[in-house]
């Protein structure tokens, strides 16, 4: 019989057991903080029918769709966790109580061309805020202090949460009469650190058509820097009087207010006035999420303020705010550069072994400890006592507890600890407290 090569697709990613380890934990951790906030949990299907996945995709992010058919059903994979959502929210809406605050941790997928750190299979990790007609601006500043709780139980320290206003953008372009060309403008401002701000500018005037008052106002806008409040004044000061720009403004105003009540340090956000994210989706409140020390890696989390969620299936208004951790991308990043160590290879804090052929004191003693809530395997097959030690070394279980003749005859149980390289004899209630403590 041939034999098949076992191999993974590109753009999927399979981990060894001590990497998976440190993914779930990484995984509950989020759950965690997401819960902390009030969170409620929903899982969507992993394939839907492809016109309700498809009534808010299209052109680049529907050429990267799986789809497939079966019967006379035309399926397609889910490529984010929104719009699935929007469908929850729209099926469920008598349902569900408003706002409605859900999480999900859960697998999309996107046919586009896999490379380093990015993947056709990949978990998501969003949080949104749906509210029914209208959504408190408060709300925008809790998402970044749910990200700053997150991050923090994942250990990390040196990030920064980066915030714009898409309504301050918006309404910018509209004063300096170049809305139509607000993509390619932002597209421009973007590559400022790497062509400089006299090309930038011979780019708005040549390629551009702007007139010499449209390139001020815009060179104006992106020179503002400062601490936050002091980038807050100069948004004031420009003297733009168009209606959606100081509503952004007067919202970016609020957002950081409550950021700060809801003790965000100063250092862990800033105000970004580049920030352009979702142009035809965001409609106020932006966010990116960066590791300060390696920012060539781009975002690693974002998110969001949107009108309507759900426009493809009801008329009802759903205005939400959102953001979303790419799980898998942020595990390899983090694991390639080394802020986080797969070192883990067993989740059992304690190994078993029996030096005599009844086991029967072996499960007992191993049911116990379970009741306990300690993670205890016991080693089964019949191999030499030096065999069965190399197995917990190499799993680096950090205990393991020996039971011959001798201990049944006791009552006592040897117990070793393996980094320490001693032992001691003790009875099992002493056993639990120990590993419990």
């Amino acid at each position: 019989m041939n034999k098949v090569q076992p191999k993974t697709l590109s753009g999927f990613m399979e981990l060894l057991p001590n990497e998976q380890v440190l993914f779930n934990q990484m995984q509950d951790k989020i759950r965690a903080s997401y819960e902390k906030f009030g969170f409620l949990p929903i899982d969507t299907p992993v394939i839907e029918a492809s016109e309700v996945l498809l009534a808010k995709a299209g052109g680049e992010t529907e050429k990267q769709l799986y789809n497939f058919t079966k019967g006379d059903s035309n399926l397609t994979l889910r490529f984010d966790l929104t719009v699935p959502l929007a469908k929850y929210v729209a099926e469920y809406y008598n349902e569900i109580t408003f706002p409605f605050r859900r999480y999900q941790i859960g697998k999309v997928y996107r046919g586009e061309r896999a490379q380093r750190g990015r993947f056709r299979e990949f978990y998501q990790c969003d949080i949104d805020i749906i509210g029914d007609g209208k959504l408190n601006i408060i709300n925008d500043a809790e998402i970044p202090a749910v990200m700053y709780e997150t991050f923090k139980s994942l250990g990390l320290e040196n990030f920064s949460i980066h915030i714009n206003n898409r309504k301050i953008l918006n309404g910018l372009f509209e004063a300096a009469d170049v809305k139509e060309k607000s993509v390619d403008i932002m597209r421009t401002i973007d590559k400022i650190e790497k062509i400089g701000k006299e090309t930038v500018i011979a780019i708005f005037k040549d390629d551009y058509k702007m007139t010499e008052n449209s390139i001020n106002k815009i060179v104006e806008f992106i020179e503002i820097s400062g601490t936050t409040d002091e980038k807050i004044e100069k948004l004031q000061s420009l003297n733009i009087d168009n209606e959606l720009y100081l509503k952004g403004v007067e919202e970016l105003k609020e957002v950081v207010k409550h950021i700060r009540l809801f003790n965000v340090p100063e250092d862990a956000f800033e105000i970004d006035l580049s920030i352009a994210r979702g142009l035809d989706y965001y409609t106020g409140t932006v966010y990116e999420t960066f590791l300060n020390d390696y920012k060539s890696i781009g975002s690693i989390c974002s998110g969001g303020r949107y009108n309507d969620l759900a426009g493809y299936y009801t008329d009802k208004e759903l205005p939400g705010v959102g953001m979303s951790i790419g799980l898998t991308r942020l595990f390899f990043i983090l694991n390639d550069i080394g802020l986080i160590k797969t070192d883990k290879k067993s989740i059992s804090d304690v190994l078993i072994i029996s030096m005599v052929e009844d086991l029967s004191k072996s499960i007992e003693v191993a049911n116990q400890l379970r009741a306990s809530n300690i993670n205890t395997e016991i080693y089964f097959d019949d191999k030499k006592i030096k065999a069965k030690f190399k197995y917990a070394d190499k799993l680096k279980i950090p205990y393991v507890i020996v039971i011959g003749e001798d201990e049944i005859k006791s009552g006592l149980l040897t117990i070793k600890d393996m980094n320490e390289g001693t032992q001691e004899q003790m009875s099992i209630e002493k056993v639990i407290e120990k590993l419990n403590k």
